[in-house]
């Protein structure tokens, strides 16, 4: 039986001492904004999509040292999101993970140029990564260049989706781009770091789209049925601004069976796969057990 927790706490130890290493390295600076960096990139969480960069590069046969950088990477480019999204301009959030946000801590302008610099420095982060093939570095640059793009994307369509009336499927939409890409591209990153071939691939592809869908539809859920204590960010806000999300449009326990159905599909993709995806599945198990 995998310990998920254990594993969760190792990744982060792994990727948090690279990215204090790689963050020392940068010299950002001056201190007000070395400092913005920091409250956001350690602020806590469970480190989730470089868990998934470790649990598929592991499962193909990839080392840590040939996935910590691109696992960094992944967290740093997430974390710029959000920052970004916690601004007065996007979604007004005091809180996250139990803290102040960037922008209440340290003001707008110095939490902007932190996100900024996070972004700028998760690509060089994989460009710098001599534990990969020039070629490899480039397929995944290119790749998170297009996730990047994607929750750029998604954000302006969340953004604009406020106070109206959408389907279901232009809130998947939503969620497949602002949430989904980044998720997405972190597992096809262990599995590109692992050689995995193009047939497998694209069913690791398949398996992490169904992830981010069931991560963001249970983040969804969460904000409808939990406290802002329990939540670590105020609870509520979706409904509040007029957000489109599963819950509102079909109500909590057809979201619930939803998530299920989906947790369905995802542990069956898995099935096709000539390998063990014990950790795979428990990921997915994962997602769905924090929302019960």
């Amino acid at each position: 039986m995998v310990d998920l927790k254990q594993f969760f706490s190792e990744v982060s130890f792994i990727v948090d001492k690279e990215m204090n290493k790689l963050v020392s390295e940068a010299g950002i600076g001056p201190q007000s904004l070395s400092d913005a960096v920091r409250w956001s990139l350690f602020g806590g969480g469970k480190r989730f999509r470089p868990a998934l960069v470790f649990a598929v590069g592991r499962t193909f046969g990839a080392d840590d040292a040939s996935l910590v950088r691109t696992a960094a990477a992944v967290e740093m480019l997430h974390t710029y999101s959000l920052i970004h999204d916690d601004l007065p301009s996007m979604d007004d959030d005091d809180l996250r993970r139990g803290r102040e946000t960037c922008h209440i801590k340290f003001g707008e302008a110095t939490a902007i140029l932190a996100g900024d610099a996070l972004q700028a420095l998760s690509f060089q982060t994989i460009a710098d990564d001599e534990n990969l093939s020039p070629d490899v570095r480039i397929n995944l640059i290119s790749g998170l260049a297009q996730a990047a793009a994607e929750m750029v994307r998604g954000q302006q369509l969340d953004l604009e989706s406020e106070g109206k009336q959408l389907d279901l499927a232009s809130v998947e939409n939503i969620h497949a781009n602002k949430t989904g890409a980044l998720i997405v591209f972190s597992a096809n990153a262990g599995a590109i770091i692992g050689s995995a071939d193009e047939q497998t691939n694209s069913i690791i592809s398949d398996y992490a789209a169904n992830i981010g869908l069931l991560f963001q539809i249970t983040d969804d859920l969460l904000d409808v049925t939990r406290s802002t204590h329990e939540l670590g960010k105020t609870a509520g806000k979706d409904a509040a601004v007029g957000k489109a999300t599963y819950p509102g449009l079909l109500g909590i326990d057809p979201t619930r069976e939803t998530i299920a159905k989906i947790h369905g599909q995802t542990i069956t993709q898995l099935a096709s796969l000539n390998v063990s995806t014990d950790e795979l599945k428990a990921i997915a198990d994962f997602i769905i057990e924090r929302g019960s």
